[in-house]
């Protein structure tokens, strides 16, 4: 069964643009971990520094669901 929510890398932010003859080039910056819902498909407001926090808060958010699933069912 897939899990409900997972962790992604954030969108990367653009940090500068250099300009090389006619081209434009962007360095871009990964700003942390996302958490995706696969149900809504969508990213989840908060974002994390580091995976260990994206990873607790998904087990967390996985283990309520699970549980109301269980409950629901007796």
């Amino acid at each position: 069964m897939l899990s409900r929510y997972v962790v992604v890398p954030a969108t990367p932010v653009v940090s500068e643009s250099v300009r090389e003859g006619g081209r434009y080039y962007s360095k871009t910056v990964s700003n942390g971990f996302d958490l995706y819902d696969n149900q809504d498909k969508q990213r989840l407001k908060p974002t994390f520094a580091t995976r260990q926090e994206a990873e607790a808060e998904c087990g967390r958010l996985n283990s309520e669901r699970l549980a109301s699933i269980q409950s629901a069912y007796g």
